[in-house]
């Protein structure tokens, strides 16, 4: 083999584990820079974590069997049901009152809080004056819970749904009681 052809070859294998390194390390980078959408990342982002803190992982509060593990709303897609559903369901004014406060909790760095400092947050949301917080917070609660609770996981494992409840017998014996 030629030793030009080798180095190419080396040279291009170590460069291509370099840029995988790189591109996972970077990925939330690229997501952020090719990110189309109603909403930027960061506001996804944001929505993601108001619906984790509304519903964690690991509720419904119950032991897990082995056939059925613990869920929470990033587990079942709620969060991306509210971005969804923000979209394309909802008036302008809505959508600007969301957006608004989105970016008001951004400035808060409501990402970088824990779970309770955000449930701490969002709670004043609702205990406060401003009517649009209120909204909001109502909005996002009622949301996340309907889209959590209508999911297939928790409507066949936990509510125990079935799509056509009870069964037909054909050829069955009748008894009468005498």
């Amino acid at each position: 083999m030629d030793r030009r052809k080798s180095l190419k070859i080396i040279g291009g294998t170590i460069a291509g584990i370099a840029g995988l390194v790189l591109a996972d390390s970077k990925w939330q980078i690229v997501d952020r820079l090719t990110h189309e959408g109603f909403f930027n990342f960061d506001e996804e982002q944001l929505i993601s974590l108001i619906a984790d803190t509304f519903i964690p992982a690991g509720l419904p509060p119950k032991i897990p069997t082995p056939d059925v593990q613990p869920i929470g709303a990033l587990s079942t897609g709620t969060d991306q049901f509210l971005i969804k559903l923000f979209e394309k369901c909802y008036e302008k004014e809505d959508q600007d009152l969301i957006k608004a406060q989105l970016k008001a909790l951004k400035k808060a760095r409501f990402g970088d809080l824990s779970q309770e400092e955000r449930e701490k947050v969002l709670l004043g949301l609702n205990e406060s004056e401003k009517e649009d917080e209120k909204k909001f917070y109502n909005l996002m609660r009622s949301n996340t819970v309907m889209g959590f609770t209508t999911v297939k996981e928790v409507m066949v494992n936990f509510r125990k749904y079935q799509v056509a409840p009870g069964f037909y017998h054909g050829c069955v014996d009748v008894y009468a009681s005498v």
